[in-house]
């Protein structure tokens, strides 16, 4: 469009949508250079007036039609007065961020009901819903501990299905639902953390919506994707159909980095029930799992539309694959040094023993309940472990404060450390004072970190902060690029996230808190800094009695075996584990059992080709992610050009 043709159709505008829009940015104007001096999140109700201005013009037909036209000025102009606030001063309304923002979303959900109602209406459209909600759905039952991971190969076939045979507005509106089913399935225990007793339970219900809905817009994204690329033939191959599995596997590279980080349920995730069936992780990892999952049901899928004999041998490709791993599995195995927690009883091997307190999470963060859990948690440390042991370790924010307040527990665990001659890594919080700006909502730095006692040394300890913080439980995603989101108070931890690895000696070892464990980047950051032992505590208590403790265990397994990489796992309520090089597991907890477990642990002594080449294959799946869309964006625009 020319700069004549944009004046030409700003001058046919009519004559009260002109008005509309002039009173809206004259409000605003005003409204900014009143503005309050305060700092982060202010409250100033006139910012309330431009809603209030634009209800009246609702009843003009000239306005108000089209709809879209009426709502979208609104939102341009009051979303950027809000900008300029922000940019300019570093602060925003409270009252403004609600003017601006609840009725554009109210605006878009009762679009995006339109369009669901009017697919509904469908028969199409209701028979392609059916069909992936049968698919998605039975893929949440293929998550350890449920059952069906073997048949992953498979159990996307109908979706592919509703990809090839229905067009892209039908295979979208699909997906969304079915995925929503899926993420409610694999997500349902977050609830739980509702239970607790410092819980805002709305806030947790919402989220919880929000994150199913949010999680569900990569599948829909991936049905948009392959729906469009399925039309894009290169001399009539399609070959972005060909490479679709890998692109799924980069979206799920995508889903494990930023802010928003959630690398819960990747398909390849699916197979942990099989130890044979995982071997193959020390080679091409999760994400290779993922494309073999995805190009089986693809090319199964494909195979339905196809009427010549060629067909039965695609139909075989999943039993192919499930042989090979299973062969491959039972070959690596087979191997003197693949059993279970070969040479444990080595000389350089550590004897850990691992705490498990079950300490209900209601009563947790209880000041009247410190000094019992506390007391029990230590007593059972004393009680319950053998003279050998080298190293003991306390859950996750086994100390529920900051213990740097708490000068008679470091006491405690100084003696412990000294009486036992073993070191104690216990999980607490800690704070750091940074600022003394009352206007700085940020005034102490808060973490959630480990500490390791050492035995005859009684300087502070040290200490480890968590590095992968979850987000909105524990951190708002990007509260360092927008510093006004520290005022924002969700009931959130709030901490700030550290930045080192250590390796503790003489064994090697690493601490990681909770979900630190899950990210591959953090596992070969210690390794090529020399750690050789994975120490993972975390309070996995949040999830009451649910899937969710035995998910976590089986994505620490997938990494055990990716990098050949031991794991001590100890968790507040369970499940505590320890895991070999190879991924065998021994004297794995009951849920909300106490008990201690205690062995001698073999270190690792195993270099996996995954480990070589682990980040530089997640760093081409994330550029794949990019080339494939502008691959994608260049051939349809080509077509249409041609056209």
């Amino acid at each position: 469009m020319t700069p004549n043709d944009f004046l030409t159709k700003l001058k046919a505008l009519p004559k009260a949508y002109k008005i509309y829009a002039s009173v809206l940015a004259a409000i605003e104007l005003v409204l900014f250079f009143v503005r309050p001096e305060t700092p982060g999140l202010y409250i100033q109700l006139p910012q309330l007036l431009p809603i209030i201005a634009a209800l009246p013009f609702l009843f003009m037909k000239n306005v108000r039609h089209p709809f879209s036209r009426y709502m979208n000025t609104y939102g341009i102009i009051v979303f950027a007065f809000l900008a300029i606030d922000y940019l300019t001063r570093s602060h925003a309304g409270l009252f403004q961020i609600v003017a601006t923002f609840i009725p554009m979303m109210l605006y878009w959900l009762s679009l995006f009901a339109r369009w669901n109602a009017k697919l509904f209406k469908q028969k199409e459209a209701r028979i392609a819903l059916a069909l992936a909600t049968l698919s998605w759905g039975f893929v949440a039952f293929a998550f350890p501990p449920l059952p069906l991971g073997p048949a992953m190969l498979i159990l996307l076939v109908p979706w592919f299905i509703v990809l090839n045979k229905y067009n892209r507005e039908t295979a979208v509106f699909a997906t969304f639902w079915a995925s929503m089913v899926y993420n409610t399935v694999n997500y349902y225990w977050i609830r739980n953390v509702m239970n607790v007793e410092t819980a805002p339970s709305g806030l947790i219900f919402l989220g919880l919506i929000l994150l199913i809905a949010y999680l569900s817009l990569f599948n829909v994204l991936a049905s948009f994707v392959y729906s469009t690329a399925k039309n894009l033939n290169i001399k009539g191959k399609a070959y972005l159909l060909v490479l679709f599995p890998i692109f799924y596997a980069s979206i799920e590279v995508h889903r494990t980095t930023g802010d928003f980080a959630f690398p819960w349920n990747h398909l390849g995730y699916t197979f942990g029930n099989h130890l044979e069936l995982l071997q193959a992780l020390s080679i091409i990892g999760v994400f290779g799992y993922t494309i073999l999952i995805v190009a089986s049901n693809q090319i199964v899928a494909y195979a339905f539309l196809l009427k010549s004999r060629k067909r039965f041998a695609l139909f075989a490709l999943p039993f192919v694959i499930f042989a090979a791993l299973l062969i491959h599995g039972s070959c690596v195995l087979s191997a003197p040094e693949a059993a279970p927690f070969y040479n444990a009883q080595a000389q350089e091997n550590p004897a850990i023993a691992m705490v498990q307190p079950s300490i209900a999470q209601g009563a947790k963060w209880s000041k009247e309940r410190f000094d019992s859990i506390v007391n029990k948690t230590f007593k059972m440390a004393m009680d319950s472990t053998t003279p050998d042991i080298d190293l003991i370790l306390l859950a996750e924010t086994a100390v529920p404060d900051h213990i740097r307040r708490q000068h008679e527990v470091i006491k405690r665990l100084h003696q412990m450390a000294d009486m036992r001659n073993a070191s104690i890594l216990t999980g607490a919080l800690d704070y750091k004072h940074v600022s003394f700006d009352k206007n700085n909502p940020r005034q102490y730095e808060i973490y959630n970190a480990s500490f390791l006692f050492t035995p005859g040394n009684h300087s502070f300890p040290q200490r480890y902060i968590k590095k992968h913080l979850v987000p909105f439980s524990e951190r708002i995603p990007f509260d360092d690029v927008f510093p006004i989101l520290n005022y924002v108070d969700l009931g959130e931890g709030d901490f700030v996230p550290g930045k080192e690895t250590p390796v503790y000696g003489p064994y090697n070892w690493t601490p990681y808190i909770c979900y630190d464990a899950i990210f591959g980047d953090l596992v070969r950051e210690a390794i090529n800094a020399g750690s050789r032992l994975m120490v993972n505590i975390t309070n996995d208590g949040w999830f009451g009695r649910s899937t969710a403790p035995f998910q976590h265990l089986n994505i620490v397994r997938h990494l055990a075996i990716s990098y050949g990489y031991p794991v001590a796992r100890l968790a507040n309520s369970g499940v505590s584990a320890f895991i070999d090089q190879y991924g065998h597991y021994d004297q794995n907890t009951k849920i909300f059992e106490t008990r201690v477990i205690q062995r001698k642990m073999p270190l690792k002594t195993r270099s996996t080709f995954y480990t070589s080449i682990g980040n530089t294959f997640e760093k081409t799946l994330l550029w794949f992610f990019a080339i494939y869309l502008v691959a994608l964006i260049v051939i349809a625009k080509l077509k249409k050009f041609k056209k």
